[in-house]
């Protein structure tokens, strides 16, 4: 069970943690997989902030639902409601969704009298910044296990299960609990438990998706280390 660290941006600033630091403690816990969430912040500013990652994290880096920044990472997670808002804004089934994701079609994709077409002269890989060696890594949020019947017909390369328990970084109405451990079996795909997981959480699955734990831990190192150099 490896860990997938989840850097949620308003998570950074409530405890006043820098990039750079937390991809330390990040790799420090051994984390094979980073996760950059930022539900308020611009594009550009989004854009900025992965540069500045991937500088301090040289594994696979994925970006949280938006499909924009997709060339400067490894992959994207989105969740239900993205996969519903992609498919509607594309008018493709939501395998084709997730299948041109994996590829990078999606992003050549442009608006022509009023519909979404491919566009052959966008070439992502023209990019210095994008990765060549497609396919993307594509994750998809389930919760339950019709969720996650349906996510078994999709080409993911995960699935992020729960909540598994409360969190405040976003809305957990539907908790899940241990029941996470009865519905991993039902997955094809390998699992990455999500919502309010902790550091030290006995889980079997491939991953456990881990947030604010490490902002603590973190915050912790960084305050002993100032106390140190003030004695």
């Amino acid at each position: 069970m490896a860990i997938y660290a989840l850097l949620d941006w308003d998570t950074l600033k409530k405890y006043d943690i820098s990039i750079k630091d937390f991809c330390k403690t990040a790799k420090g816990l051994k984390a094979k997989i980073l996760q950059y969430r930022d539900k308020n912040s611009s594009l550009e500013e989004k854009k900025e902030r992965l540069l500045e990652i991937k500088k301090h994290w040289k594994k696979p880096l994925i970006i949280n639902d938006t499909v924009e920044l997709l060339p400067f990472c490894d992959g994207i997670h989105i969740g239900q409601e993205d996969l519903e808002s992609l498919s509607q804004k594309f008018n493709l089934p939501k395998y084709d969704v997730i299948q041109k994701l994996r590829t990078g079609e999606l992003l050549e994709w442009k608006m022509e009298n009023g519909k979404w077409k491919i566009n052959k002269k966008t070439k992502i890989n023209n990019s210095p910044l994008s990765i060549v060696h497609c396919p993307f890594i594509v994750g998809l949020s389930t919760h339950n296990k019709e969720e996650i019947l349906e996510a078994n017909t999709y080409p993911l390369s995960y699935i992020g299960l729960g909540a598994y328990r409360p969190t405040d970084t976003k809305n957990t109405d539907n908790i899940i609990g241990e029941k996470v451990i009865d519905l991993i079996k039902f997955s094809n795909h390998p699992v990455a438990v999500i919502g309010g997981v902790k550091i030290y959480d006995k889980i079997p699955s491939k991953f456990k998706v881990i947030g604010s734990d490490i902002c603590r831990l973190t915050s912790s190192r960084l305050r002993k280390k100032k106390i140190f150099r003030q004695k």
